[in-house]
């Protein structure tokens, strides 16, 4: 009891504290350098999402000019063919992806790690049950999902919200399982489990925190999927109304109205989807690096 107790203490506190000063420790590595670029973009993005209406000079929607005009000193970014201000539209835009990426990822996590813990570490049938439904929805191509299930809700940034929750869900159901199904195989498990304690109470304190550290990885690769397809449901009309400043919605305006006379409609836009997933792809990919202790020992030899 006494081992399996400091067990669980050291657990516990590898989910908060050990993890915050491995990535501390590692914050001068190439990881943690990836990290923090990441960071740096993406707290970028959110300041300029929050402080749109005193960034942008036009209303997103307002037609400054007749036409579409290239970049200027009076328009950066230029014109669409509506006449619309592209940096206003760029910097407004940004609050479409941030907005649908905190709804979905949340959800997927809120609903795809509990069931991946319950049926990695229960198994039995509801196991299979729940591979199954997982499975079948992981089968299909993620945007493919996305527009079956967008054409039938309908647009609006809570049904997109809600149609990329259901296409991340499975990758979170399927990554926690499969982790929950090797530490549970572990001798301090199996000793509480001897020991006859409680199942929820080995769930929370013995299998939970080791399991723990990759939802940060996931999380951030889910973030940057979620953006690539919330941009590709606008680009095909099942994303938002036209009245919201959508980065997708704008590339799809500029290709649909002849990109060479006016390829900044779609460049600036596009380089906003590329900067933002690439700084999310970033996060993942330090953390992987600084959290998987396989690639940390990797490191150190």
């Amino acid at each position: 009891m006494a081992t399996t107790t400091v067990s669980a203490g050291l657990l516990r506190r590898s989910m908060v504290g050990r993890a915050l000063g491995i990535f501390w420790g590692q914050s001068r590595t190439v990881a943690g350098v990836l990290v923090w670029m990441g960071l740096v973009v993406v707290v970028a993005f959110v300041v300029v999402a929050v402080l749109a209406p005193w960034i942008a000079p036009y209303e997103p929607n307002f037609s400054v000019q007749s036409g579409a005009t290239p970049p200027s000193s009076q328009h950066v970014f230029g014109t669409n063919p509506i006449g619309q201000d592209m940096f206003s539209r760029v910097v407004w835009g940004a609050r479409v992806p941030l907005a649908v990426v905190a709804i979905s990822s949340i959800l997927s996590l809120a609903i795809g790690a509990p069931l991946g813990l319950v049926s990695g570490y229960y198994g039995g049938l509801l196991d299979r049950f729940l591979v199954l439904v997982m499975d079948s929805i992981y089968a299909f191509p993620g945007l493919l999902l996305a527009v079956v299930v967008a054409a039938v809700l309908g647009q609006g940034i809570v049904n997109v919200s809600l149609v990329i929750a259901l296409v991340y869900i499975p990758t979170y159901f399927r990554v926690i399982r499969n982790h929950v199904a090797s530490v549970k195989e572990e001798l301090f498990v199996e000793a509480s489990d001897a020991l006859a304690l409680p199942r929820m109470m080995v769930l929370t304190r013995y299998v939970l925190p080791p399991v723990a550290q990759s939802i940060p990885v996931i999380f951030s690769v889910s973030a940057a999927d979620a953006i690539l397809t919330q941009a590709g449901l606008s680009f095909l009309g099942l994303g938002l109304p036209v009245d919201i400043p959508d980065w997708g919605l704008d590339v799809s305006r500029a290709v649909q109205r002849g990109f060479q006379t006016n390829w900044w409609s779609a460049v600036f836009p596009g380089l906003a989807i590329i900067s933002l997933t690439t700084a999310l792809a970033f996060i993942s990919e330090g953390l992987n690096d600084i959290l998987n202790p396989l690639l940390r020992r990797r490191d150190t030899r």
